[in-house]
C-alpha cells in the first residue's frame, strides 16, 4: 500500500495516521444542500495518487429515486455515488420523517464491516452523534439508515462566511472532543472526523455524523485510532480559528496553509485569535505539543484533549449589546419630561400669578373669624394632646412595675437567628450516567463568588436529553446537624429538590434511594426549607430539569450553595 508524506495528510483520513489507505473519491454532492452527506475525500487535492484499492470493486446497486427498500425507505435524492456504494436521502414512510441511507451489494468487500460498524454505532446510543436507526441485510443489498437533520448545517458551511468567534471555537472543540472521548471508551473511532461530518444544529449544540460507519464504507483503519481522532480535532479547531486547513493542500472549501513553512500556530495566520485556543489545536495536532510561546505535551488520545480544554479559563459568550430603538430616543419620558406640558417653539411660558386677595370689607372680616376659629382649635388640641399623654404615662409606668414583679417578660426567651453551617467537602453525584460530571469544578459553589459556577455536561433537552432523571452535587456538612433551610444560586432558572441522608448515616451513602426528599423549588435564587426538622450530615442538591442557555445547549450552572441552621 502507498504511504502518504506529512505534507499530503488527508482530512478526511483525520490527518493523523500517515499509513491509512489512500482513496480517490469523486463526490457528487457539491452545492447540495446543507446537512447532505457530502463525503468527498479530496485524496486526489491532497496529491496521493496511485493509491491500491482493497478487494474487487463491486458495480453500485441499480437504485433510482423512488426505490423502496424494505417496503418503507423511499429514495429520494442521491448525494454520493462512489466505490461501489451510494448515500440518498430518502423517506421512512412509516414513521413520516426523512432519514439518510447508504446502500451497496452484499457482496461488496466491505459489507461486513459497514454492518457491524453500525450495529456498534447504533448500540452507543449517544445523542451527540447523528443515531444508526437500522442495518439490514436484504434482497442482496446492505444498506444502513441514520437520522437525517434538516435544520443542522454543517461546519464547512459555516467556515465559509468566515472562522468562527471564540466562543462558538470553544464550543465546537469541547463538545465534539468529549463526545470522542464516551465514544473511545466504548472502543469506537470515527476515523474521518472532518468539516463535513461535524454539524451545528438550531439549537447550538454540536453533533457529528459517521462514527465508525463512514471510515467502514471506505475502507480506513488506523493502528493509532485514539491519536487518529484526537489530531482530527484539533484540525476542525484551527479551521474554525483561521479559516484555514493546517496542510499544505486546500480542502473542504479551505485555503490550504503556504508552501514550505509548515504547520504554524493558528495565532500567526490571523490576528486577534484567542491565545488559549490557538494553543490547544497545537497540541492536538502532528507537531509534539510545541508551540511558539509555550512548550506543553501534546495531546494524543480525546480524554487528554478534554482535560486540558477543562483546564483552560472558561471563555464566556459576548455579551448581548444593548441600544435604545430609535422611536424611543429623545422622547419626553426618557428626557425627564414626563407629566410636564409640551414646550411650544417661540412661545414664552410666564409663571402664573397668584389669584388677588379679598379687598372688600366682608373678606378682611371673614380672615379674621377663620383665623380666630383656627387658635381655638388649636389650643383645644394642645390641651387634649397633653391630657392623654400624661394618662398613658401612669399606664406605662403600672404596667411596667407589674411585669417586673410578675416576671412576665423578663425572662422571655426570643428566637435564636439562624447560624451558616460550613460545608466540609462537596463532590458530583451522577448516579444514573457516567458517575462524574465536572468534579474539578465542585468547589466553586461554596467560594462565595457569583462569578464562578460548577455546571454539567450539555443535554439535548431540559430532561437531560432524557437520558437520566437528574444529577447533583452532595454536600457533607461535617457532622450531623440541625438544618434550616439550603439556599442555591443558579445561572438560569433551574429545577432543584433537597434530599437528605438518615442522621444515623456513618459514611456518605452512594445510593440515589438513600437520599429522601425533603424540599423542592426552581428559579435562578431557590430556598429549600425542609417541612419539618431536618437533622442531617449529608445532603443531595439534585437537579432535575435545566435552563437553556445562551449557547445553545441545556446544562445547569450552579454558582453558589449556602446552609443555615
Amino acid at each position: 500500500m502507498a504511504e502518504r508524506s506529512t505534507a499530503a495528510v488527508d482530512v478526511a483520513d483525520n490527518s493523523g495516521d500517515k499509513s491509512l489507505t489512500a482513496e480517490a473519491d469523486q463526490s457528487t454532492a457539491d452545492g447540495v444542500a446543507q446537512n447532505r452527506e457530502r463525503d468527498t475525500d479530496n485524496d486526489e487535492a491532497q496529491g496521493n495518487a496511485g493509491a491500491e484499492r482493497p478487494g474487487r470493486k463491486a458495480s453500485p446497486p441499480e437504485l433510482h429515486s423512488g426505490h423502496k427498500l424494505a417496503r418503507r425507505y423511499r429514495l429520494e435524492e442521491c448525494v454520493t455515488r462512489l466505490d461501489g456504494f451510494s448515500s440518498w436521502r430518502a423517506v421512512d414512510e412509516k414513521l413520516r420523517r426523512a432519514v439518510g441511507v447508504h446502500v451497496l451489494p452484499a457482496d461488496h468487500s466491505r459489507a461486513r464491516a459497514v454492518l457491524a460498524a453500525a450495529r456498534s454505532s447504533a448500540l452507543l446510543g449517544d445523542p451527540r452523534f447523528v443515531q444508526v436507526l437500522d442495518a439490514v441485510e436484504e434482497n442482496d443489498l446492505v444498506y444502513v439508515v441514520h437520522e437525517w437533520l434538516p435544520d443542522a448545517v454543517e461546519l464547512t458551511t459555516l467556515l465559509s462566511a468566515g472562522p468562527l468567534e471564540p466562543h462558538d471555537a470553544y464550543q465546537l472543540v469541547s463538545q465534539v472532543a468529549s463526545a470522542m472521548a464516551a465514544a473511545h471508551r466504548e472502543g469506537l473511532a470515527h476515523l474521518r472526523l472532518n468539516p463535513n461530518a461535524v454539524l451545528r444544529a438550531s439549537t447550538g449544540q454540536w453533533r457529528i455524523r459517521g462514527l465508525a460507519v463512514n471510515a467502514a464504507l471506505r475502507g480506513i483503519s488506523s493502528d493509532t485510532p485514539q491519536r487518529t481522532d484526537t489530531e482530527a480535532i484539533g484540525a476542525l479547531l484551527y479551521a474554525a480559528l483561521t479559516q484555514r486547513w493546517p496542510y499544505e493542500n486546500d480542502a473542504y472549501g479551505l485555503t490550504g496553509l503556504p508552501k514550505d513553512i509548515g504547520l504554524i500556530a493558528p495565532d500567526q495566520v490571523r490576528a486577534g485569535i484567542h491565545r488559549g485556543l490557538s494553543e490547544l489545536s497545537m497540541r492536538a495536532l502532528a507537531n509534539d505539543g510545541a508551540t511558539a510561546s509555550r512548550h506543553e505535551s501534546p495531546c494524543t488520545t480525546p480524554e487528554e484533549l478534554v482535560k486540558a480544554i477543562g483546564e483552560m479559563p472558561r471563555i464566556r459568550p459576548p455579551e448581548p449589546s444593548f441600544t435604545t430603538p430609535p422611536e424611543y430616543q429623545g422622547t419626553s419620558y426618557q428626557q425627564g419630561t414626563y407629566g410636564r406640558p409640551a414646550p411650544h417653539p417661540g412661545v414664552g411660558h410666564p409663571v402664573p400669578a397668584p389669584p388677588p386677595a379679598l379687598q372688600s370689607r366682608t373678606g378682611k372680616a371673614l380672615k379674621w373669624a377663620v383665623s380666630a376659629l383656627l387658635i381655638a382649635a388649636l389650643g383645644l388640641g394642645s390641651w387634649q394632646l397633653a391630657d392623654a399623654l400624661m394618662d398613658q404615662g401612669g399606664k406605662s409606668t403600672k404596667d411596667s412595675q407589674t411585669q417586673t414583679q410578675d416576671g412576665g417578660n423578663k425572662n422571655k426567651q426570643q428566637p435564636k437567628p439562624a447560624q451558616p453551617i460550613a460545608i466540609s467537602s462537596v463532590r458530583d453525584f451522577d448516579p444514573f450516567g457516567d458517575g462524574s460530571e465536572k468534579s474539578s469544578d465542585t468547589g466553586k459553589v461554596t467560594d462565595s463568588d457569583p462569578s464562578s459556577y460548577w455546571q454539567t455536561d450539555y443535554y439535548t433537552s431540559a430532561d437531560f436529553g432524557r437520558l437520566k432523571s437528574g444529577l447533583g452535587v452532595i454536600l457533607d456538612l461535617g457532622k450531623v446537624q440541625q438544618v434550616g433551610k439550603v439556599t442555591v444560586s443558579f445561572v438560569g432558572s433551574t429545577s432543584v429538590e433537597l434530599r437528605a441522608a438518615s442522621g444515623d448515616s456513618g459514611a456518605e451513602p452512594t445510593a440515589f434511594g438513600s437520599y429522601a426528599k425533603v424540599a423542592s423549588g426552581a428559579g435562578t435564587s431557590v430556598t429549600l426549607k425542609p417541612a419539618r426538622p431536618l437533622t442531617a450530615r449529608y445532603l443531595l442538591v439534585w437537579l432535575t430539569k435545566l435552563p437553556l442557555q445562551t449557547d445553545g445547549t441545556y446544562r445547569a450552572r450552579v454558582a453558589d450553595i449556602k446552609v443555615t441552621s
